[in-house]
């Protein structure tokens, strides 16, 4: 009969309870995909895929209400702010991803008539940031978590610097600003994580409005 050892390379948590350790998620099985980013067609998308060299995933945090109280005070959750995240795109010698770039930059803000977009729907875009498990080729890739986010605009493009004196690629910086955030599970189930419409366990709300 096999013997392991592995179980007990985890932290005991109860006594005489133990399990292995639960398998990580890794930084460099990701995939990013952009919608309706630059020119509307597909192959667009994926170049920027392709080119992809790192990306931030989502921040949340919320605003204090303080509430003064007769000899102390309380503190309650306000309106929340999505931070922006960082997405770094390798320049390619064909200026695809540059071109891209430009085109989004462009439906923002027309630079050579000083023309800028009507709507937020003329430009906005939606941002897809998957974990993947690995798999590739034959073996399709699935997606252990993804981040979506809507309502993205450019908020700032960096190009970067260039230097004699080094071997790296050129790199183009995007900070992206979007609107709101919804986490989905394995198999695109969101209630895995931010966004599930009902967290069990949560508050309980009764007539009077107070909550428990």
């Amino acid at each position: 009969m096999a013997v392991t050892t592995l179980k007990n390379l985890s932290v005991p948590t109860t006594e005489g309870e133990q399990s292995a350790l639960l398998m990580p998620k890794l930084q460099y099985r990701f995939r990013v995909r952009l919608t309706n980013f630059g020119a509307p067609l597909g192959e667009e998308s994926r170049i920027l895929t392709r080119q992809v060299v790192d990306v931030t995933r989502p921040n949340v945090s919320f605003e204090q209400i303080t509430l003064d109280t007769y000899n102390s005070r309380s503190y309650l959750a306000g309106k929340h702010t999505w931070e922006p995240i960082t997405l770094n795109l390798r320049d390619d010698a064909g200026n695809n991803v540059q071109r891209i770039v430009g085109q989004q930059l462009q439906k923002q803000f027309d630079f050579y008539n000083q023309s800028s977009a009507a709507q937020g729907s003329d430009y906005k875009f939606t941002t897809d940031i998957e974990v993947l498990d690995g798999g590739n080729a034959a073996n399709a890739p699935n997606e252990v978590d993804q981040f979506r986010l809507v309502g993205c605009y450019i908020e700032s493009a960096n190009y970067n610097t260039l230097a004699y004196n080094t071997n790296d690629p050129a790199t183009i910086s995007l900070t992206i600003r979007y609107d709101n955030a919804i986490q989905y599970g394995f198999g695109a189930s969101v209630e895995d994580g931010v966004g599930q419409p009902d967290v069990p366990g949560g508050n309980t709300f009764v007539a009077d409005g107070r909550v428990s």
